[in-house]
């Protein structure tokens, strides 16, 4: 679909999710960023750079980090997963913020090292 499909997921529980997905009252970027987002496999991470070339817009990554924002199904779309293409976390609105994010990659089995 985005190029990043991995085997992280059952195919029901990624249906359930787009379906879920496609309830929410977003705009069709911000979908399609969060479907490329889905896409992410777990222990594996993308920069906003990479999410904005995926869906077709390759110049929008701080409009995709304001898209991973709005994600009203974090975490099970894995915004935490997206990364500044310097190496540095980026933000999570999630609870937890930085310190969420980082735990969760660590638990995913991340191997990359983040800049603070």
């Amino acid at each position: 679909m985005h190029g990043f499909r991995g085997p992280f997921m059952e195919d029901s529980e990624r249906a359930r999710l787009l379906r879920k997905l496609d309830d929410c009252n977003l705009t069709d970027f911000q979908k399609d960023v969060l479907r490329a987002t889905l896409d992410i496999p777990r222990g594996e991470v993308r920069t906003y750079k990479q999410i904005a070339e995926a869906v077709g817009h390759p110049k929008a990554y701080r409009a995709v980090g304001t898209a991973l924002k709005k994600n009203p199904l974090a975490p099970q779309i894995p915004c935490h997963r997206v990364i500044k293409s310097n190496g540095e976390l980026g933000s999570y609105s999630g609870d937890g913020g930085k310190k969420r994010k980082m735990e969760l990659l660590s638990m995913e089995g991340s191997e990359t090292h983040f800049a603070a």
